[in-house]
């Protein structure tokens, strides 16, 4: 069998549609409009393109978008004032300090700072809490997207077995925590997991977040599984020409389509649900702060 391919590309366009209406009805109806507000302290090169990004595409749904640019040695105390500000603007709906922060900041303290009905991002401590026990909060943009695309492909997830690889706070815990909250049966595996090819074979819904290239063979996939690679990986591609590259996921991708249900490609699978979430998460905490209904299926 050959995998049918989950679309990111074309789901986050759907995704940013739905936000783009959600926002113009705020405008008519409410004289709302929503707002966010990136952050980004230094020059580095991904995170400035990154950032254009998420100002182009805020703008393009009718949304205001904020950029501030801080030096790279701005301190601690003037970030944090800074961020303040951004909480008590009312025009602010969203706020995102765009990650790693330069070596001498907290990054802890620093998002902590955010309110968390403004933590478009959903790593404030708060909005973790919520999200693990089942409650209302802003969930992290890429689990969000990854269980948008698997609620579209599957319907519902009620009973499956889910194999959540990797553990970090940004994508393997929270997407674990979204997973229960659908009522999957999950298991969080990582590269101490015993026994991890056997462990992933058992699994209906495979998603890999563990930031290796090709880690996961396709002889680890189970027979129809659905597959969501969450990981971006750079490799050396010599058969392009002297010092080119190529994108990979954290699955082998030709080996595991050839067994799998549905996969998600890298580049175009669960990249572009990122932002197109972080906007989705802006128009619901803009319609939470103003005690409006919140936009139907850009949310859990």
């Amino acid at each position: 069998m050959t995998a049918s391919i989950i679309d990111g590309k074309a789901f986050a366009a759907t995704v940013r549609e739905k936000v783009a209406v959600h926002v113009a009805r705020l405008k008519a109806d409410h004289d709302i409009q929503p707002g966010l507000a990136v952050v980004l302290v230094g020059e580095d090169p991904a995170s400035q393109v990154y950032v254009r990004s998420k100002g182009k595409m805020t703008t393009e749904v009718g949304m205001n978008s904020y950029e501030h640019k801080l030096d790279v040695d701005t301190s601690e105390a003037d970030l944090l004032a800074l961020i303040t500000q951004l909480n008590n603007d009312p025009a602010v709906h969203g706020i995102l300090v765009q990650l790693p922060l330069p070596d001498h900041l907290n990054e802890d303290l620093v998002i902590n700072s955010i309110d968390p009905a403004k933590d478009v991002d959903g790593f404030h401590i708060s909005n973790v809490g919520l999200l693990a026990t089942g409650q209302k909060s802003m969930v992290p943009c890429t689990p969000l997207g990854c269980l948008m695309m698997l609620r579209n492909h599957h319907g519902s997830l009620s009973g499956l077995n889910a194999v959540v690889i990797g553990r970090s706070n940004i994508v393997g815990k929270p997407m674990a925590a979204l997973l229960l909250g659908d009522s999957c049966t999950v298991t969080i595996a990582h590269s101490r997991t015993k026994a991890l090819p056997d462990v992933v074979k058992r699994a209906d819904i495979v998603v890999a977040a563990v930031g290796r290239a090709e880690m996961v063979p396709g002889d680890w996939i189970k027979d129809g599984a659905t597959v969501i690679d969450v990981g971006i990986n750079r490799i050396d591609a010599p058969e392009r020409g002297e010092g080119k590259t190529r994108l990979v996921g954290d699955v082998d991708f030709a080996a595991a389509s050839q067994v799998a249900g549905a996969i998600t490609p890298v580049p175009g699978g669960v990249g572009p649900m990122t932002i197109a979430c972080l906007l989705a998460n802006t128009v619901t905490a803009c319609s939470r702060a103003n005690g409006l209904v919140e936009p139907e299926g850009l949310t859990v």
